[in-house]
């Protein structure tokens, strides 16, 4: 299994709507695109501290590293990249095998 992290600062005069159009389009992904089995997403929410000015952070689960390439240029992943990332200040994205 691949694991697709990332996480996300929105610009300062993005809308808490605009916020949640993002992942709601982001959710919707599953069961379109092969191969991607779950989307998680949520706000930071620690006392810690460590999180360097970014609010927002997601998890997509795929089946195989193939998928996960397959994702990366598929007409909906393109289609909903064009809606989150003009949004975006910084974006970090970190894949790993579990």
């Amino acid at each position: 299994m691949v694991r697709h992290y990332g996480v996300f600062q929105f610009k300062p005069e993005i809308t808490q709507e605009q916020i949640d159009e993002c992942f709601r389009e982001m959710v919707g992904m599953v069961g379109q695109i092969p191969g991607l089995l779950s989307m998680e997403h949520g706000p930071y929410e620690s006392s810690e501290g460590l999180n360097d000015g970014y609010t927002h952070g997601f998890l997509m689960s795929f089946d195989n590293a193939q998928s996960r390439d397959e994702y990366l240029p598929h007409p909906e992943h393109e289609r909903v990249r064009q809606i989150v990332a003009p949004r975006l200040e910084r974006l970090v994205v970190f894949d790993f095998v579990s």
